[in-house]
């Protein structure tokens, strides 16, 4: 692995820290972290009152290019990811699902933003 990946590496894991601790603050509870599925990854899955929310973690230079690093792939897989690990957890089919970002960039806050995408946006983008 090169030195820059490495870089990377442990800029991402410390951005995921980082929003685990902003998301706790804000009253999230945290399901699990870094959940592997069949279709991939998921960064976070955190509840709050009854939304399970299925969280991707961003870290860039800057927010804005942070928010544009999630591509249309991504999302795809995000969802069924959390379709397949939602699947297995009974107690947790009431809840409402949703899918945000934590948008890091150096020296500044974590930007949560909710309900960055819908699973039917991410379908639609497929059909176009």
């Amino acid at each position: 692995m090169t030195r820059r990946r490495q870089q990377a590496e442990a800029f991402g894991r410390w951005a995921e820290y980082l929003a685990v601790l902003m998301l706790v603050l804000k009253g999230y509870r945290i399901h699990a972290h870094r959940a592997r599925t069949a279709a991939g990854e998921i960064d976070l899955v955190v509840q709050r009152g009854d939304v399970l929310a299925f969280v991707e973690v961003k870290a860039r230079s800057t927010v804005d290019q942070a928010r544009n690093a999630l591509s249309i792939h991504q999302s795809r897989r995000l969802t069924r990811a959390a379709a397949i690990w939602r699947s297995g957890r009974p107690s947790l089919h009431l809840l409402s699902m949703r899918y945000d970002m934590v948008l890091v960039a150096p020296w500044r806050w974590p930007v949560h933003e909710r309900a960055a995408w819908l699973p039917e946006e991410a379908i639609a983008r497929d059909l176009l």
